[in-house]
């Protein structure tokens, strides 16, 4: 019974986990390779495709395709948006979806689209997570889904 009720919390409310370990720098610089890059000059943004790796500080994504949205200075990035299956890793944790929003100014960032969140033996799904890289902590919501393993008795 408490189960089922978690349960429902969870659906309605979601579910608030620690992600990452550590808490993240947002200020950090952001290093990105990729097979490909297309620059538009005009709007200030880059696209970048095929094995795209995104490193800032311990945190890594990588994705197919990655768009990167200069501030209008252009003096840094704004946002990445990321699509084709992306994975995200900080720390020990790592987590999987269809297409990911990263706002570099803020540290958020959102995950969409069949969210498989990995930390150690636990494994939640969702349809959307939001990760706040600079308190460490994520927010599933959606159909969230885990498998909470009793307590071993000696």
């Amino acid at each position: 019974m408490v189960l089922l009720g978690f349960a429902g919390m969870a659906q309605a409310q979601g579910i608030q986990v620690a992600f990452g370990g550590v808490e993240q720098d947002s200020s950090l610089p952001v290093e990105v390779t990729a097979d490909k890059l297309d620059v538009d000059q005009n709007d200030g943004t880059a696209i970048f495709t095929g094995n795209v790796l995104i490193g800032q500080g311990q945190m890594r994504l990588s994705a197919p395709w990655v768009l990167v949205v200069y501030l209008e200075d252009r003096s840094g990035i704004e946002r990445l948006r990321a699509k084709g299956g992306v994975t995200l890793v900080s720390g020990e944790d790592a987590a999987e979806a269809q297409q990911a929003d990263y706002n570099v100014q803020t540290g958020m960032i959102e995950m969409a689209g069949d969210v498989l969140l990995v930390q150690g033996a636990t494994a939640l799904t969702a349809d959307k997570m939001f990760v706040d890289t600079v308190a460490g902590t994520a927010r599933m919501n959606g159909r969230v889904k885990t498998v909470l393993q009793p307590e071993a008795k000696q």
